[in-house]
């Protein structure tokens, strides 16, 4: 008799509420019956409200259930849940929750439907087939592919990958790098963490590919300090890969080779940034370059580094697997394929939404999130990070890609949507942007280094005078403040620091003690905010 398979996540999210005791429990459970069960810890299928998420497969297909608990699973067993049976705790086959049957996974594909460590199941669900293909192709028509695809990065800057790629190979050196920017930082965001815990190999071959488009030979994972459960993934899944040929000193049986390092990132926030991250793997501390030159041809210890975040290398494989034009039916205009949404914050359903870019946020807040989890009214949505733009009612229903988002002055960023319900006060929240910025600086440039540290105060005063004339002055100070920044911050740390403050300025003016704002205004805010 063939064994029943019982999938309990092993995703951080899962383990943080309780999944490996529920997976004691079954084990232990299974063992004490003698009953015929494989138990299987696989990734998350994203939809972090009802973990852990177990699912078991049946004649049917897999059923959910959850939120399971170790205290629920006499009544599971009880009702017969190995053959699919009813319980108040079942959500049906997977593949039918709405929240999932609603997505447009492909680089999402596999995640919650394998064991993340296992090279069969990788290979059995499309594992490599992107990478076979490279191998038969020339370097150039492979860059060529990624440039046709119009792939373009995930990290939140959204430069065009393929031109990255071709910089890099067109590029005269001994010795070329593939860095991975796996330093996920930014709050409400967990995409990254996701693929490395999920589904590693999808990223190994991605850079793999990436080396063999480029002729690099050496590759680092830069992962977050803070993912400790990443890490041993990642590290793991690195030296299987190695193991069966897919990394190392010939590739596929191929001519190329490409070695693969995991390292540990420095906790910096800054580190994000790419030049802060090529020193910090270099062991300096984490201080921004200067640019010029670009990573592209002086990179990691000088030599030509392509970076690309976690994503962007996630969905190279499935571009050289089906090809650039399918990739190109996803999105719309320049912004091709899907984008991994991560929905986080005061909201009901939080999780991660793979859809197409081009549905609106009024879409993945209420169709997918279902409001707040208060039940109060949503105030304000921050879109691409702690340093994105709160982006207002008026817009909740603009298509979410690159140009549309960067003609209103916001940024779609690594896709963190943060949702903050009525209570929240938007001055205070503007304050911690400048303070969170005070903090995280490296220090090198003063519009950030110091232009934080005033912010702070200045939003104090606003919020702390009676006085209307002084508030107005110390509002005209701030948005100068916030224009220097803007335009003379070495990278995008003090950049984009303006973007929440100006926005929450703007579009919420009651919080900081001011009438409300003119519909036209000469000032920062409308081009920025």
């Amino acid at each position: 008799m063939k064994p029943t398979r019982i999938f309990v996540p092993c995703d951080s999210a899962a383990l943080a509420v309780g999944a490996d005791a529920v997976a004691q429990a079954i084990a232990q459970h299974v063992h004490t019956h003698g009953l015929a069960v494989d138990l299987v810890r696989n990734g998350s299928r994203g939809l972090f409200w009802l973990e852990p998420m177990v699912e078991v497969e049946t004649a049917q297909g897999r059923v959910a259930y959850g939120p399971v608990t170790p205290e629920a699973l006499p009544s599971l067993w009880a009702a017969n849940w190995l053959r699919g049976g009813d319980h108040a705790l079942r959500l049906g086959l997977t593949d039918e929750i709405p929240y999932l049957a609603k997505q447009e996974r492909l680089n999402f594909a596999r995640m919650g439907v394998t064991d993340p460590l296992s090279l069969d199941d990788y290979a059995s669900h499309g594992g490599w087939q992107g990478l076979a293909k490279a191998l038969t192709q020339s370097p150039a028509d492979v860059v060529q592919s990624v440039l046709d695809s119009g792939l373009r990065g995930r990290g939140g800057a959204a430069f065009p990958a393929g031109i990255k790629w071709r910089t890099v190979a067109q590029a005269e050196a001994a010795q070329k790098y593939i860095v991975c920017n796996a330093d996920e930082g930014d709050s409400g965001t967990f995409a990254d963490r996701m693929v490395m815990e999920g589904d590693p190999y999808m990223l190994i071959e991605g850079m793999a590919i990436a080396a063999i488009a480029t002729g690099a030979t050496q590759g680092f994972v830069y992962i977050r300090s803070e993912y400790p459960r990443a890490i041993a993934v990642m590290r793991q899944a690195v030296e299987r890969a190695g193991a069966a040929g897919f990394l190392g000193t010939s590739i596929g049986g191929s001519e190329h080779r490409f070695e693969l390092q995991v390292r540990k990132a420095a906790g910096a926030y800054v580190c994000g940034e790419e030049t802060a991250m090529l020193e910090s793997i270099e062991g300096k501390r984490g201080v921004v370059r200067a640019k010029p030159p670009l990573p592209a041809l002086q990179g990691l210890f000088g030599q030509p580094t392509v970076i690309n975040n976690v994503l962007t290398l996630a969905a190279v494989p499935l571009i050289l697997a089906r090809g650039a034009d399918f990739y190109r039916q996803y999105g719309m205009g320049r912004s091709t394929g899907t984008m991994p949404f991560q929905l986080a914050g005061n909201v009901r359903h939080g999780g991660l939404i793979e859809k197409a870019f081009g549905l609106s946020l009024r879409e993945l807040v209420f169709d997918f999130g279902g409001g707040t989890r208060s039940g109060r009214a949503v105030k304000a949505i921050q879109v691409g990070g702690p340093l994105g733009a709160y982006v207002p009612e008026s817009d909740w229903d603009l298509p979410l890609d690159y140009e549309s988002y960067a003609a209103k002055g916001a940024v779609l960023g690594h896709g963190g949507i943060v949702v903050h319900d009525d209570r929240a006060n938007m001055a205070t929240l503007a304050r911690y942007a400048m303070a969170f910025c005070a903090v995280e600086s490296c220090g090198k440039c003063t519009p950030c280094r110091i232009g934080s540290t005033r912010g702070v105060e200045v939003i104090d005063r606003i919020t702390q005078t009676s006085d209307a004339t002084v508030r107005a002055q110390q509002v005209e100070l701030l948005r100068d403040l916030c224009d220097t920044m803007l335009d003379a911050s070495l990278c995008a740390m003090g950049g984009m620091t303006p973007y929440p403050v100006l926005s929450a300025l703007q579009h919420h003016p009651a919080d900081f003690g001011l009438p409300p704002t003119p519909t036209t205004t000469p000032h920062a805010e409308d081009r920025h905010a």
